[in-house]
């Protein structure tokens, strides 16, 4: 499998080079060549399987025989060797039911875990073939940064820089990528994520910081971020007891866009996916394209559910490209809605006053966009939401909804440590500086 340039798409490269640089040349994001499709046979295979095992099978064909069978099929067992609920909500009598898919109790306690592990493993085998060392710069608008840091941790051959936003990740968050040490370092810059993000794009457009670090990308830019992220869609859309008039939908809380990209890929292989929801916080660029036909990014607002404070998210770029443009196609595939935080703080209350489920704010966006796709379909519909945070990394939000939660001893132990990071003003300049600083 080959993978091209949304700038270029005559411009081709192995999975390894595809993930090994994140960007092509001229700051184009790699797509692969084709999207496998599943077959009948294929999807009754699966329907069996572990999630491990479903990786291994989809990864198989993005990857083909660039990693020995064997070492894709260990690298898929060591990555997913933690549990994945799927919670049932609600139920009412037309048969249409809510749940949530819990893709936070991975080590960070988020979704982005999956992603991280998996490309960490793959990462290492390819350094360890060639026997060099790369320099990774990744920004973070809240878990992607602990979930890099704790999959390349005790790497020899990966120093792993993080880039977040300061005072606009959650003090857990916080805690967690700024206190690991070794091999990771974390950059408090003075500015938003999308600040952050410009940064590492112009790191990586900067020909003489890419000769003296042998730079590399792991934001969901890198192609190697996206895949993995339809492991899970593909897997869980086949685990579920679905009546044969019943239709599948997924409501995803989105920010960069990485997670719906990934679902979008697991619908594209003929995984049973009926319709995709985009549901956004007050950063709602791409819903804003839905309705408008036209994208424009937009600086970037805080909220309680952080992570999803992006007002240029990346993966719009796939999205445009592989739907050639065509925004009415893309209606097709995808819905979308914005909520504000008022209304998620509420969503958080009705969820546990409810149903007793206690959410953290991304999720509540999430059921938020997923009750209001289902006000507007008369059908028979199983509504998924992904869960993409566990409600503790948010502890402070879940007290201004009025509840509590208890701290898992993963996190407490987190907020324990010293906190190490190096305070830089949003600028390449600054990040050249600090990075030189440390050879």
């Amino acid at each position: 499998m080959l993978y091209y340039s949304t700038q270029d798409p005559e411009y081709q490269v192995s999975f390894q080079e595809a993930l090994l640089t994140g960007l092509a040349p001229g700051g184009g994001l790699y797509l692969p060549q084709e999207i496998p499709s599943f077959t009948e046979e294929d999807l009754n295979l699966l329907k069996g399987k572990s999630l491990s095992e479903t990786a291994f099978f989809v990864a198989e064909r993005f990857i083909e025989d660039e990693i020995p069978t064997s070492v894709l099929r260990k690298i898929c067992e060591e990555a997913y060797d933690f549990e994945v609920p799927i919670k049932k909500l609600e139920e009412d009598g037309a048969g249409v039911d809510i749940r949530v898919l819990e893709l936070f109790h991975g080590p960070t306690l988020a979704f982005k875990d999956f992603a991280a592990r998996f490309m960490a493993r793959c990462v290492d085998y390819f350094l360890g073939e060639q026997d060099v060392r790369k320099t990774i710069l990744v920004a973070t608008s809240g878990d992607t940064g602990g979930a890099i840091g704790n999959g390349f941790l005790g790497m020899d051959n990966v120093d792993v820089n993080i880039l977040y936003p300061k005072g606009g990740v959650s003090p857990v968050q916080e805690a967690q990528l700024t206190t690991m040490g070794g091999n990771i370092r974390a950059f408090e810059v003075n500015g938003s994520f999308d600040d952050c993000q410009r940064m590492v794009k112009e790191a990586f457009m900067d020909e003489a910081l890419n000769e003296e670090f042998d730079l590399m990308s792991a934001n969901s830019i890198n192609v190697g971020r996206i895949l993995p992220q339809s492991f899970y869609y593909v897997w869980s859309s086949l685990q579920l007891d679905l009546s044969e008039d019943q239709y599948l939908v997924y409501s995803v809380p989105s920010g960069n866009m990485g997670n719906i990209t990934g679902a979008y890929f697991a619908q594209k292989m003929g995984s049973p996916i009926d319709h995709l929801v985009v549901s956004n916080n007050n950063n709602h660029p791409f819903v804003d394209y839905l309705e408008s036909g036209e994208f424009e990014a937009v600086p970037s607002v805080p909220t309680i559910s952080n992570a999803m404070d992006i007002g240029h998210p990346n993966n719009y770029y796939r999205i445009e490209h592989l739907f050639s443009g065509n925004v009415d196609r893309v209606r097709d595939y995808f819905s979308g809605y914005t909520f504000d935080d008022p209304q998620t703080l509420a969503a958080m209350q009705e969820s546990y006053n409810r149903y007793g489920y206690l959410m953290c704010p991304h999720t509540a966006v999430g059921y938020l966009g997923a009750k209001a796709y289902l006000e507007g379909v008369e059908d028979d519909v199983c509504m998924v939401v992904a869960g993409t945070a566990h409600p503790a990394k948010f502890s402070d939000v879940v007290g201004k909804a009025g509840l509590s939660v208890e701290i898992p001893e993963s996190l407490a132990k987190a907020l324990e440590k010293e906190k190490k990071s190096v305070v830089i003003s949003p600028s390449l300049d600054a990040l050249s500086s600090a990075l030189m600083k440390i050879v």
